[in-house]
């Protein structure tokens, strides 16, 4: 298989997108930044295409950065490289029951 590409779009993003077919824990990606420094990732848990894994552990009641902005907060700890979907996070998205959040600087 062809080494699989990570993308995080942001500097402040926790989280990257896969873009490749098959990606199975265990399985290492390149994730690349969008200076397009490379490092390399190994993924924790089956990632489908277009999906987010950690790019660093993100503790119970962290927030979920993706493209700059909070997407979710997590609802356990997340290890870096871990698959990141609706299992373990809480989503932002049309939620009014959760308190507003102030995101680090």
């Amino acid at each position: 298989m062809e080494q699989a590409i990570a993308l995080q779009v942001n500097d402040l993003d926790n989280v990257a997108t896969i873009f490749a077919e098959g990606v199975k824990d265990g399985s290492t990606v390149i994730l690349r930044d969008k200076a397009g420094n490379a490092r390399h990732l190994t993924v924790i848990g089956d990632v489908p295409y277009g999906h987010k894994a950690a790019v660093e552990d993100i503790p119970a009641g962290g927030s979920i950065r993706k493209y700059g902005e909070q997407i979710g907060i997590a609802s356990q700890d997340i290890r870096q490289g871990e698959y990141v979907h609706v299992h373990n996070l809480y989503s932002m998205r049309g939620r009014g029951d959760l308190p507003e959040r102030e995101e680090p600087v």
